[in-house]
């Protein structure tokens, strides 16, 4: 996110994209569908996020889980924790999650963020393959740093 010198002069929050300051796949917590549901925990505790992109082999999103579903079905589910950890991810997974293309204004994904009250979003070509993630976090302190 060091855009650094000239470059910076020339960006608006009007000419920032999604790819400008998406997390890279490498910092994503991803999952397989067959992923236990603990695995993945493990994955968001180690990428320090609230969520998980479940991808095929293709890495294609095939769902997302976040703590917040997690959370749900904790209390919904009438299963023991231990048993519930040991479940696939695919059974709690959201199976059509809301996403960007990397090619979206920062300032519209920011809005659709608002408008949905989530935190992440994961970002996919045409053919639903994840290329990263928006947090809200970074996506918030990218468009404060640049002028209108």
């Amino acid at each position: 996110m060091n855009y650094g010198g000239k470059i910076m002069s020339m960006l608006t929050r009007r000419n920032l994209f999604v790819a400008d300051v998406m997390l890279p796949l490498d910092v994503c917590p991803l999952a397989n569908r067959r992923s236990l549901l603990k695995e993945v925990l493990d994955e968001m505790d180690v990428h320090r996020l609230g969520i998980a992109c479940v991808i095929d082999s293709d890495q294609k999103l095939i769902g997302i889980i976040t703590e917040g579903d997690i959370r749900r079905k904790l209390l919904k589910v009438q299963k023991p924790l231990a048993a519930l950890l040991a479940d696939d991810v695919q059974a709690h997974a959201i199976k059509t999650p809301i996403t960007a293309n990397e090619d979206l204004p920062l300032i519209d994904a920011l809005a659709l963020m608002s408008d949905r009250k989530i935190w992440d979003l994961p970002v996919v070509d045409r053919d639903m393959k994840v290329l990263g993630l928006l947090h809200l976090h970074q996506a918030l302190i990218a468009a404060m740093r640049l002028p209108a």
